[in-house]
């Protein structure tokens, strides 16, 4: 008999998430994951009436592959993950880490290389299919969370699986709001940034792309950032762990990079990927009321209630401003008055002081009124 916990996440990721319907073709891309819950997303879609398409991946021979690449090596992989890519209707992915590090020691120009050449797969994947894509709990990360394996395995599913139907309906109001503005303002302990997202538009984020889910983004015009922001919590990216982040921006364009520790080289390397890299592709409120603290891990993090996030990097079609990129960083400030406090401003009215959502129409994604039995 199965953990019912995996029965319960893949009914929801496969008829909530992703809705899958008679007939439909699923892509199940499990990385490090255990067999037990690849054997409930099988038997969800085929109980939704689906078709399963599985994908086994562990992220030390990931690793290996990508140490030695080269452009046809990594070329034949992109044809032929597009291939099956075109052929699928909705997409999972859940991606388990024994160590959060593993990619560390692959070559940079390695790295740039596979993200360029797999950068069509990724964009047909986000602008063609139904998809989702989330975390795999193992002791790496209930390390990163500070918490025991036992209680951090509990923390998951309950945050996996909470109300997103409620929260669905909470964000409604921040959409319309994202899409009317013209300019936001952030303020924090060592940020003061600006920047138009007029005739953007917005996406609210209520457990279909993501899980654990919990944020409504869109994105700066392309040009207009301008001023200094400073991160507060921890990242990792492409294997390294930077914190103390801060990102001067003019013209939309980040001018200068700097981190505490010994990876600011690192940091700008990873920006100077491609012309895109140095350019805004997302701008994003986060308003999980379970997650409290970052655990480096993004699909939590960028979730944390009351932060925001900043993207340096790839944008989104929908919302977009056309950027391209090969990098998608999404660095993550909490506002929240034990982390320093902060206010996001939209044209001339304060939307959230101190993590907290002040204007009546957006009370209800603040943690008390947002969290709660189901």
């Amino acid at each position: 008999m199965g953990d019912p916990r995996h029965a319960r996440l893949a009914k929801l990721l496969v008829e909530y998430s992703c809705a899958v319907k008679r007939g439909e073709v699923l892509l199940m891309d499990m990385i490090d994951v255990p067999d037990e819950m690849t054997v409930a997303l099988v038997r969800a879609t085929r109980a939704a009436g689906g078709v399963p398409l599985v994908e086994l991946r562990h992220s030390r021979v990931t690793r290996e592959i990508q140490r030695g690449t080269d452009a046809d090596h990594a070329g034949l992989l992109r044809d032929v993950e597009m291939a099956r890519m075109r052929k699928v209707d909705a997409y999972i992915a859940i991606r388990g880490a024994h160590n959060a590090s593993e990619g560390s020691d692959v070559p940079p120009e390695a790295q740039k290389l596979f993200a360029k050449t797999m950068r069509p797969v990724i964009d047909r994947r986000v602008n063609h299919t139904r998809w989702c894509v989330l975390r795999w709990p193992t002791p790496s990360m209930a390390q990163a969370a500070n918490m025991s394996t036992e209680a951090f395995e509990d923390f998951y599913f309950d945050v996996c699986t909470m109300d997103y139907e409620r929260m669905a309906r909470a964000v409604l109001p921040l959409k319309k709001r994202m899409e009317q503005a013209d300019r936001v303002r952030i303020v924090a302990p060592g940020t003061d940034l600006r920047f138009s997202i007029k005739g953007i538009g917005a996406k609210p984020c209520e457990g279909l792309r993501n899980i654990p889910d919990g944020e409504c983004f869109t994105c700066p015009t392309l040009k207009s950032s301008e001023g200094v922001i400073t991160f507060n919590t921890p990242t990792i990216y492409s294997g390294t762990k930077f914190e103390g982040i801060r990102l001067e921006l003019k013209g939309g364009r980040i001018v200068k990079a700097t981190c505490s520790g010994g990876s600011e080289k690192r940091l700008n390397e990873i920006l100077d990927t491609d012309a895109g890299a140095r350019s805004i592709g997302e701008f994003s409120l986060g308003f999980n009321p379970y997650i409290q603290n970052p655990m480096c891990d993004i699909l939590f993090d960028e979730k944390i209630a009351g932060s925001l996030h900043y993207t340096p990097g790839q944008a989104y079609e929908d919302p977009g401003n056309g950027n391209k990129s090969a990098v998608h960083w999404d660095m993550v400030l909490i506002q929240r008055k034990e982390w320093g406090g902060g206010e996001v401003w939209f044209d001339d009215e304060l939307i959230r002081r101190d993590g907290l959502f002040l204007p009546k129409d957006l009370q209800g994604l603040n943690p008390d009124k947002l969290a709660g039995p189901r």
